[in-house]
């Protein structure tokens, strides 16, 4: 099992390129099982969840291919079962129920896995296709649907959900009448699946807003588009920079995309220019701590949260770093305490004091995003550190060790054991 090794102490300096948003580029691959043909993504990552879905869809019968761009041909659908073998690594596998069920009218899949961040259930998925019209049966660890033919609804989720107002808004493409989503997830990426949906011709309208409607049509057609820039990664270079006292520019990004985490950078003394498509970032010595509360989109990312912790781990005070999302999300806690890192829980609050170091030390990441917070950790510390269990940063992160390795840091993968 692979490890990274990491000799903390160096500015980055230089230009980072943003890769595509695998949390974009996964419902965009599930969508193309709505309609028969060839499909064609640009600015795809080469990502191991990538990989997942692409294996899964070829189970299903489409024909995949990543070479300059990802192509997908749905014109041989054979399979309408997503087995548990491809599924339990990767929740976005439950995308594919919604089209499944919008196109063929009935679908199996089983119960999703992924990060162990806490729960997230796909009950509001569910519910909302009962209401569409889907008989829903669990059975042996499945998800089973049929529906004779479905129908508009208006669906108020219970809680913001972003999976599940995709899968519903595909769902409601070839379903009869009009279907209204309220409390509707808000982020780029349901646009971009939109917008996707709209070029295939569909009728959606209302997406950036917690209230979308889609008016069912007789059938949607294959197109093409690209992949927007991926916002998490963004944020993670973006930290990168102010933890090492360095100097990047980021290009390839769209900065409306991550406002809130530049304002949060600019609080804590972080300089940043924004440009036609770049953002300068450049960390002014020791960061001054300040208080995050996660918040579905527009409000700070709760895939950001692990890495601006390991921000204020060595920020002058004390910071306040409240979970509003999920209940699990602070396991790299421990392992940033490994570092040298201060930091005291309570429920789903961290009280993070600064320290002036951090220290290397032997870590293990946990999950996507507490990998990449050990990474900042490790970039920033005094010694060696060495990451363990990081095919969860491959889940989202492309290249990370060269990207890194190109702007100064020294930073090499190695084969290794996570224990």
């Amino acid at each position: 099992m692979d490890k990274l090794v990491v000799e903390g102490g160096v500015a980055l300096n230089g230009e980072v390129r943003i890769s595509g948003a695998k949390n974009c580029a996964l419902p965009l691959m599930a969508a193309t099982l709505i309609a028969s043909g060839k499909h064609g993504f640009s600015n795809v990552p080469r990502l191991r969840d990538i990989k997942t879905m692409g294996s899964l869809l070829a189970h299903m019968g489409a024909v995949c291919e990543h070479e300059t761009d990802y192509e997908i041909d749905t014109s041989d659908i054979h399979t309408l079962t997503a087995p548990y073998e491809l599924v339990k690594t990767m929740r976005a596998s439950v995308l594919v129920l919604g089209p499944m069920l919008a196109r063929y009218r009935r679908a199996r899949v089983s119960l999703p896995g992924g990060c162990a961040i806490g729960a997230r259930p796909i009950n509001l998925h569910l519910k909302a296709l009962e209401q569409m019209g889907v008989d829903i049966v669990l059975e042996h660890g499945y998800v089973v649907g049929e529906a004779r033919r479905l129908r508009g609804a208006e669906i108020r989720f219970e809680q913001v959900t972003v999976t599940g107002t995709e899968n519903i808004m595909m769902a409601a493409c070839l379903a009869d009448g009009v279907t209204v989503l309220k409390n509707a997830a808000r982020e780029p990426e349901v646009v971009a699946l939109a917008d996707y949906l709209r070029l295939m011709g569909a009728q959606i309208e209302g997406e950036g807003a917690d209230e979308i409607t889609i008016t069912g049509v007789g059938e949607l057609r294959p197109s093409r588009c690209e992949v927007i820039p991926d916002r998490i990664e963004a944020g993670t270079y973006l930290v990168a920079a102010a933890i090492t006292g360095g100097s990047l520019r980021l290009t390839g990004l769209r900065h409306e995309h991550v406002r809130t985490v530049l304002e949060k950078l600019v609080d804590a003394g972080v300089s940043i220019e924004i440009g036609e498509g770049f953002v300068d970032v450049r960390g002014n010595g020791r960061v001054c701590s300040v208080n995050v509360e996660t918040q579905p989109y527009p409000g700070f990312p709760t895939d950001m949260q692990a890495q601006f912790m390991a921000l204020m781990a060595v920020g002058d005070g004390v910071s306040l770093i409240k979970e509003r999302i999920f209940e699990n999300r602070f396991m790299h806690v421990l392992e940033l305490e490994r570092m040298g890192a201060d930091i005291e829980l309570d429920g789903r609050t961290a009280m993070v004091r600064g320290v002036k170091k951090l220290s290397g030390a032997p870590v293990m990441a946990t999950d996507l995003r507490a990998s990449a917070s050990l990474v900042l950790g490790a970039l920033a510390a005094e010694g060696t550190t060495e990451i363990n269990r990081i095919y969860h940063l491959d889940r989202g992160y492309e290249a990370i060790e060269k990207k890194l390795s190109a702007v100064g840091a020294r930073i090499r993968r190695v084969s290794g054991r996570g224990e």
